[in-house]
């Protein structure tokens, strides 16, 4: 059985990981809205990681014989004004998702349950992945500027971002 503790803080990462989906559905919302499809593609695979993200920890839940806590997701923001601007917004939200992780990572270990401290590790390296391919990004938007036919062809290159499914190989 799960630490109840461990269980609280897991049920609030579930919420993240929602709430993360529906802020990139809002910024793919954004690119579909001004033309980008390419970066709007790059969005909508973002966020249906999101919700795998939080499926994985639901599954992790129920397997450990606890309660699932499903609560109100926030509305995401949606005023946003360009590429670079949004994908700061998302360098910066991942940041706090990797603290968020970090915590859960801390309080399993603190609580004595190592099978979770074990389990979230998978989330950790998750992280550094996900920061690494916003920051790529990033690099390239800076160093395109203002020219349009290079955020054309940064658009082009998002667009071939495929969808694969997030496991979690530890969840029987």
């Amino acid at each position: 059985m799960i630490n109840e503790k461990v269980q609280d803080v897991l049920n609030s990462q579930i919420n993240k990981e929602f709430y993360s989906a529906y802020l990139y559905l809002a910024m793919s919302a954004y690119f579909d809205k001004v033309g980008l499809y390419g970066f709007s593609n790059w969005m909508r695979v973002q966020a249906k990681e999101e919700v795998d993200h939080g499926m994985i920890l639901f599954d992790y839940i129920v397997e450990r014989d606890g309660k699932v806590n499903l609560t109100h997701i926030d509305e995401p923001d949606k005023e946003f004004t360009c590429p670079m601007q949004i994908f700061e917004k998302s360098l910066e939200h991942e940041k706090y998702v990797t603290d968020s992780i970090n915590c859960v990572a801390s309080m399993s270990e603190d609580e004595c349950d190592l099978a979770t401290r074990h389990f979230i590790d998978w989330y950790i390296s998750e992280q550094v992945e996900e920061e690494a391919n916003v920051m790529n990004v990033i690099k390239k938007l800076k160093m395109f500027g203002d020219d349009k036919s290079a955020l054309y062809h940064l658009d082009k290159e998002l667009g071939k971002r495929e969808y694969k499914t997030h496991t979690y190989s530890g969840i029987s």
